[in-house]
């Protein structure tokens, strides 16, 4: 099946008084703080088809407060079971197997396999790098880059022969700044060729920004919603919006919307460990109709879902353009 093809999509039509162009769904958030017994919190979490449901990794901080990452499944990407106990990663270097934390996974089919992207602890935050087969056995490859950095998102397929990664420079606390760049790959192991993408701008992206869910392809280029930080009187405010980038350069920006296309202003999204945050991590689409589902997290706690359709979002790339 082409995996742009996903007629068992979650899906909830925009209601009828909305004319958003990407709307929440009416039953958020989908998982709780505490679906899990060990859960202190779930959320920024990434999700995949798999096997004709659904399958993902999760951040599920504990009741210790420890960052890590637990696998899920769902039979139809809205009600999950989430394992108790957190992945276990073979790491074929010792060296590699010490915790200090995981958190904010991505995840992508790609080739013959699922890779598994997450900012990882490793004397500083770095970006880690695993796959697995079947979300039941998980291998660790390598850490990508140096610390200090995050938001590793990989692209769906090759560009010109080589893997390609979003990341987010940045240092070892609550990161004040940040833009997005690109390195590139032959292997999956050893990444250069960065090149700059984009970086703040004013209003709801002005204090950082960085790479949400894996792009999806479209004939016009790569689709990319991306989060971006405004800094408050009262904090930082995490909203998220979109941009178009070239399909063969994809450091190449066509259009960037000005606006947010979600920002927190329901009380799962303003009020929890970390209030005002929507922080998206992973979208399922369904190339036929068009239709885009978003997860993201609520308030650094719980899970949620938005909804979207490609063209309304392009032509709101384009309409807004800001670059």
């Amino acid at each position: 099946m082409n995996l742009s093809t996903l007629p068992n999509i979650p899906w909830e039509d925009r209601p009828a008084h909305s004319h958003e162009v990407v709307w929440r769904y009416s039953a958020n958030p989908i998982i709780p703080r505490d679906l899990i017994p060990s859960s202190n919190s779930i959320f920024n979490s990434a999700v995949v088809p798999f096997e004709g449901a659904f399958a993902g990794v999760f951040r599920c901080d504990n009741k210790k407060r420890e960052m890590n990452l637990h696998a899920g499944f769902s039979p139809d990407g809205i009600h999950w079971s989430l394992e108790n106990d957190p992945i276990h990663w073979d790491c074929p270097d010792p060296e590699l197997a010490h915790f200090e934390h995981r958190y904010d996974p991505r995840v992508l089919f790609l080739e013959d396999r699922y890779y598994v992207t997450w900012c990882n602890g490793y004397h500083g935050p770095t970006i880690g790098i695993g796959y697995t087969f079947d979300f039941k056995k998980f291998e660790f490859l390598e850490n990508a880059l140096l610390p200090f950095n995050r938001n590793g998102v990989l692209f769906p397929r090759r560009i010109n022969g080589k893997y390609v990664m979003f990341s987010r420079p940045s240092d070892n606390g609550h990161t004040p700044f940040g833009d997005i760049f690109i390195s590139q790959s032959p292997d999956m192991v050893h990444w250069g060729e960065h090149r700059f993408v984009m970086g703040t701008k004013g209003g709801w992206q002005s204090t950082k920004i960085g790479a949400g869910p894996v792009p999806i392809e479209t004939p016009e280029g790569w689709l990319l919603f991306y989060h971006g930080v405004l800094t408050s009187c009262n904090g930082f405010v995490y909203s998220f919006g979109a941009a178009l980038l070239d399909l063969d350069q994809p450091w190449k920006v066509i259009h960037r919307g000005g606006s947010y296309l979600l920002s927190p202003q329901t009380l799962y999204e303003n009020v929890g460990d970390v209030p005002n945050v929507a922080f998206p991590c992973a979208t399922l689409y369904d190339e036929p109709t068009g239709r885009i589902t978003i997860y993201y997290g609520g308030a650094d706690t719980v899970t949620a879902l938005a909804f979207a359709k490609l063209d309304e979002v392009l032509a709101f790339v384009k309409e807004t353009d800001d670059k």
